[in-house]
């Protein structure tokens, strides 16, 4: 992918984190059960996230972490920045420190316009989206998974 393991992190938790709808906060270890998501990675990645405000988190009984305002308000801008900078989507796209529109890389010109609907997706897409089709994979996984075990039966049984 583009983004770094810790962002890649960052959007898989939080979008788990929005899926789940939950009412107060929810324990990290409960959130990462299998998702593949590693927990004590995420835990560090979730610290920037409560203190860029996308998070809150709780200490205690009751702790954990819950997203610090409604699905639909925070963009997946809002991650990436939290995590990787507001600098990133800026970079150039092999690295050079001094590439603009006055002193472009040989890729410039190219990645300009992918650049612009990359930051046009993340400004636009929200965590209700996600949780959104999150929730729908889910749902279509757990149909897929009965059925391929009846099948598996039906094919052993021949």
């Amino acid at each position: 992918m583009i983004f770094s393991s810790a962002t890649e992190y960052a959007i898989r938790g939080v979008s788990e984190l929005a899926a789940r709808n939950a009412d107060g906060p929810v324990l990290l270890d409960e959130l990462v059960a299998g998702t593949g998501l590693p927990r004590d990675f995420v835990a560090k990645i979730f610290q920037k996230l409560v203190r860029a405000g996308v998070l809150r988190s709780a200490k205690g009984r009751n702790g954990g972490f819950a997203l610090a305002k409604a699905a639909h308000e925070i963009t997946l801008m809002e991650i990436v920045e939290a995590v990787e900078g507001p600098q990133l989507m800026d970079a150039c796209v092999v690295g050079l420190e001094r590439c603009n529109d006055h002193m472009p890389c040989a890729q410039h010109d190219l990645y300009k316009p992918i650049r612009q609907r990359l930051k046009d997706y993340l400004r636009t897409t929200t965590l209700a989206d996600m949780a959104a089709s999150l929730r729908t994979k889910q749902a279509w996984q757990a149909q897929i998974v009965p059925a391929a075990k009846t099948l598996a039966i039906d094919t052993a049984q021949e």
